[in-house]
């Protein structure tokens, strides 16, 4: 069985997925085409958006598979049946920020959301808010919402999903720079300059 802790922390997985879901169809209603351009992605992106999926898949269906078959919570030498023990509620901690983190970001993008790269499909540079500490906001709390579950629930599925996720968004990183430098130019290199690809602690210190 897994502690209450476990599934407050899927749930809140849960709950952020279907935000992200929803915001990124709301983007396309709004924009008159779909925000969703995995399926179109070649290449080094490709792989990255089957990454993102897995790493998603494992932090979610990973915990549950194991509650289904016993023999595989036997096998993981990370499976605990109380949970992380003293990082639990740390874990949910950082897990409900990273939601928050990711889907403030995302909604602050508003027409310029896109899941996927492809560079004839890209909207106007987004550099206020939660951009002006990180250029990849989402992905920061992304990262965050995946690290937090694994702490709260210790498996190796769990612990795989944020390696996997922080591999894919690398990839995926690479191109949307190469692509926005093309696109937006000065105005993109000026920013790039300016704030970090991951985090500043410009938001700390008060600047």
């Amino acid at each position: 069985m897994m502690a209450g802790f476990s599934w407050s922390a899927l749930s809140i997985l849960t709950a952020y997925l279907l935000l992200f879901f929803w915001g990124t169809a709301e983007t396309g209603r709004v924009n008159g085409q779909t925000a969703w351009l995995m399926g179109r992605t070649i290449g080094r992106d490709r792989w990255a958006a089957f990454g993102f999926r897995l790493a998603f898949a494992c932090s979610l269906a990973g915990p549950l598979v194991w509650l289904i078959w016993p023999v595989l919570r036997e096998l993981d030498p990370f499976w605990l049946e109380s949970g992380g023990a003293g990082l639990r509620l740390p874990g949910i901690f950082v897990a409900a920020l990273g939601a928050m983190i990711a889907f403030a970001a995302q909604m602050s993008m508003g027409a310029s959301w896109r899941v996927g790269v492809i560079g004839s499909e890209v909207g106007a540079l987004v550099t206020g808010g939660l951009f002006r500490v990180s250029r990849n906001p989402t992905f920061v709390g992304q990262f965050l919402l995946l690290a937090g579950v694994a702490l709260v629930i210790p498996a190796v599925p769990t612990f795989v999903a944020p390696l996997l996720f922080l591999a894919a968004a690398k990839a995926q990183i690479s191109s949307e720079e190469g692509m926005l430098h093309s696109i937006h130019g000065s105005a993109y290199d000026e920013w790039a300059r300016q704030v970090p690809r991951w985090v500043s602690l410009r938001l700390v210190r008060g600047n």
